[in-house]
């Protein structure tokens, strides 16, 4: 068994930016392996961990989650000592940075679309469960142990509003510093050893943010990217999707709780109100970054997880979004400005004939940051707007406060 000193993961003092040594993380999705998108080796920088292809998407209603303090990262004394060095000397250097809490993907339960049973059974079963039951089938993947596939019928999910809960994500919190000082640390590989060895899982010691993303297709079918500036912290210059993180912390405020954000324990939140912050902070990125109304945003169809391997394989939840607006409408509204319209410089869009197109071999494919990617490698596999053309997405509008 691999022994590692503590000791070693002081060595590294200085906050690199450099791709982290990773191995892939992609789940086995299907039992039909015509279902799961064959994009695994297509490009080093990104993995699907997880689509909805079966389903052509996820609405908010199929999905859940599990909140447990357990599901936080594990801390390890050395460990921590180097992530407030790291955090100390970037402040310094960027004094604007300030610590967020976020959401920490530890694991997901996505029912089988190939098996035949009455009703989806809860997921509620830990990691580290064998299952007995012959229904639930243990798969070996994100961290070796991290998901389940429940069976249920795949024709009684036509109608998203009566159906149950297709997906469980199970969440715990983790913070902005967390996330730089052990998924972006220049010792990542030694992190992933030593969660190995001493808690059995090589994820335990990373932050593993959970992130939003959204494929914003115009009433013209056009997809929306924006070019990002160079002076973010990752990717700069490249095309990316709109996209952020669902923020604890509002889903506090609007539980009434006033809390700064190191004083946020998963205890002070409830499921489903978690469940609309995922799905409602995409659509506020969206009009945040691109400055498009909420009222022309249809609801988003959660199409997947895909990894970033860029930053440790960081997972980030990729969304389908419709807008009512033409693709012209939507560069005006881009170059009025809103909210965040410093960390992009330009629009790009393309047709969505295009956008299914597009592989590792296409001259815009090295023009895409990890996370445009693996939303592309999503909508290639799930195509949520196949079976939602007769039915607009948003003739049924998702409500967002804007006060955001």
């Amino acid at each position: 068994m691999c022994q590692i000193k503590r000791k070693k993961l002081l060595s590294c003092k200085r906050f690199h930016l450099g791709r982290s040594a990773t191995a892939s993380l992609s789940g086995e999705i299907s039992e039909d392996t015509n279902d799961t998108p064959q994009c695994e080796m297509m490009d080093s920088e990104v993995s699907v961990l997880l689509h909805c292809a079966a389903w052509s998407g996820l609405l908010e209603s199929q999905v859940q989650v599990e909140l447990s303090e357990s599901f936080n990262r594990k801390t390890d004394p050395a460990l921590e000592r180097q992530i407030e060095e790291v955090w100390t000397e970037r402040v310094s250097k960027e004094p604007w940075l300030f610590n967020g809490s976020k959401f920490r993907l530890h694991s997901f339960c996505l029912a089988s679309s190939s098996s035949v049973s009455p009703k989806h059974p809860s997921c509620t079963r830990s990691l580290v469960d064998r299952a007995e039951d012959q229904k639930v089938e243990c798969t070996s993947d994100f961290a070796a142990q991290n998901s389940c596939h429940i069976p249920v019928d795949q024709a009684e999910n036509t109608d998203h509003q009566e159906a149950a809960p297709l997906l469980t994500l199970r969440l715990g919190l983790t913070c902005y510093k967390d996330y730089l000082g052990t998924n972006w640390s220049c010792q990542v590989t030694e992190l992933r050893q030593l969660g190995e060895v001493e808690f059995n899982d090589p994820l335990a010691l990373l932050a593993q943010p959970l992130g939003v993303g959204g494929v914003v297709c115009t009433d013209d079918s056009k997809v929306v990217l924006i070019r990002r500036s160079q002076k973010v912290a990752e990717a700069g210059g490249l095309l990316d999707i709109p996209g952020g993180h669902p923020e604890p912390k509002v889903v506090c405020e609007r539980l009434g709780r006033e809390v700064c954000e190191e004083q946020i324990r998963v205890d002070m939140m409830q499921q489903r109100p978690v469940v609309s912050e995922l799905f409602s902070s995409v659509c506020a990125e969206i009009r945040d970054e691109v400055n498009i109304p909420l009222s022309s945003l249809g609801q988003p169809v959660l199409m997947g997880v895909a990894l970033n391997h860029t930053s440790a394989g960081r997972p980030s939840a990729e969304f389908y979004v419709s807008c009512s607006l033409m693709s012209d409408e939507v560069r005006k509204l881009y170059w009025k400005g809103g909210a965040e319209a410093n960390e992009s410089t330009d629009i790009v869009f393309l047709s969505t004939a295009e956008v299914l197109q597009l592989d590792r071999s296409s001259p815009l494919w090295s023009e895409l940051c990890p996370s445009a990617k693996g939303a592309v490698l999503l909508y290639q596999a799930v195509k949520p707007d196949e079976q939602r053309c007769q039915k607009r997405p948003h003739d049924t509008q998702l409500i967002v406060s804007d006060d955001r």
